[in-house]
């Protein structure tokens, strides 16, 4: 059966926020999409649900009521939720599918829209989030933390967001950060630790992390390690018309699209290629400048093309030899701790311009595509895509310019009663093939 056929909904089953009442709401489910981003540290779903108005029993009556009204919809449900999915990985494995039936992983409502209601019958989306996003919101990070940034991120998620250890992977940092909550909100807190982190293995020319969350867990890793993985398949796209019999009717793209509005005067501002880092230190009043260059980082690029026009006709220099974003920041002395002391807390010059490069050379070029329904897919994976080139000589078979390997940045798995489906935001930090 191939991927894009109609999954299969298990278990879908609704339960009131007062744990009273639950109610299988699979038949009048009429579209599911689940949805994973690198920037948000929540994974998020949109139910849509149809129904007539006998679904929920009224206790101590015959009569019986609309979902809405009678289980009653307020906000805070939750949802188990399992899909199984149709077709194979690119290893000849069946696909898992969604599974969110535990009720560790259970999926909860954070708001009800598009409500409409008729005489006999009545719809509504229920928008969905992890049970970790309710806690953000109900939780603090107040304490003090001195140790390394990965030591201080596994503590934040195992303590305060009560996440067990097999469902968050932390990439090892090499920096240690002192900081004190300040009753800053767990995910604020994370992403803004991340901006800050190193990882350990490649040095601070390497420095940028992301903190999100896909169907296996919460993810706090390194851009190095996330572009230096292997690919998790290949997808081709082709104007014939491949048979549904075909084995690898799944792993073709349906239909794609690029983002060619490569904006230069964003880059420059933004300090992409070149940039100035400014630190005053209070202890001496002394001012130390360095520029950094992004072909300085020897970072592993996704492709292999990254060409920069020169300044002037008269001049050898490119646009990475002039900084053109200046960033400041007053070295932090002894405002941790409680006696005097002159020791640094951290040195922006290991992280700051870094990440601000790493961040933006990451989506240096975009795609988007669709394919069949691989419930296999993560954002964070690598996959690689194969475009036909635009030629009138069929010299290549595929157009080295924008095939190559992707960062999913963003994923939507969505399903209906007709078809599934995936749909990607992909990302790469350079043109070309490797």
């Amino acid at each position: 059966m191939s991927a894009s056929e109609a999954s299969l909904y298990e278990e879908l089953i609704l339960e009131s926020n007062d744990r009273s009442k639950s109610i299988d709401i699979k038949l009048g489910t009429i579209a599911i999409d689940y949805f994973e981003d690198l920037f948000s540290p929540t994974i998020t779903a949109k139910v849509r649900v149809v129904n007539t108005g006998d679904s929920v029993a009224v206790e101590g009556k015959k009569e019986r009521q609309s979902i809405y009204n009678g289980l009653p919809l307020r906000g805070g449900e939750r949802l188990s939720m399992k899909i199984l999915d149709q077709g194979k990985t690119g290893k000849g494995e069946e696909k898992k599918g969604l599974d969110f039936s535990d009720p560790e992983r259970n999926l909860y409502v954070s708001s009800i829209t598009d409500v409409i209601s008729e005489s006999q019958r009545e719809s509504f989306l229920l928008n969905l989030v992890s049970r970790e996003a309710i806690t953000n919101e109900t939780t603090r990070v107040v304490k003090k933390y001195s140790s390394k940034i990965s030591t201080s991120v596994s503590s934040i998620l195992k303590n305060i967001l009560v996440t067990d250890n097999d469902r968050m992977e932390v990439d090892d940092t090499s920096n240690d950060y002192k900081f004190i909550g300040n009753l800053r909100k767990p995910f604020t807190t994370l992403v803004w630790l991340a901006s800050k982190s190193v990882p350990n293995k490649s040095g601070d020319k390497t420095a940028g992390f992301l903190f999100y969350q896909t169907q296996d867990g919460f993810k706090f890793k390194s851009i190095e390690n996330l572009t230096q993985q292997e690919s998790k398949a290949t997808y081709t796209y082709t104007e014939i018309n491949q048979s549904s019999t075909e084995t690898n009717n799944d792993f073709r793209i349906l239909n794609y699209g690029f983002d060619k509005n490569q904006n230069l005067l964003e880059k420059l501002r933004l300090g992409t290629y070149s940039s100035v880092r400014l630190t005053f230190d209070p202890l001496n009043f002394q001012m130390k400048q360095k520029i950094f260059k992004f072909d300085e980082a020897g970072i592993d690029k996704l492709g292999n093309k990254i060409t920069l026009p020169q300044i002037s006709e008269d001049s050898d220099l490119t646009l990475k030899d002039i900084p053109s974003r200046a960033f400041s920041q007053v070295i932090d002395r002894g405002t941790i701790d409680p006696d005097v002391s002159k020791q640094e807390n951290a040195d922006p010059t290991k992280y700051q311009a870094q990440t601000a490069m790493r961040y933006n050379i990451l989506v240096t070029q975009l795609a988007s595509v669709t394919v069949p329904c691989n419930t296999n897919l993560r954002a964070g994976d690598i996959i690689t895509l194969k475009f036909p080139k635009i030629s009138r000589e069929d010299s290549e078979r595929f157009d080295e310019e924008t095939s190559g390997k992707y960062i999913i940045k963003e994923l939507c798995h969505h399903f209906d009663p007709d078809r599934s489906f995936t749909s990607m935001k992909l990302v790469r930090d350079a043109f070309g093939e490797t």
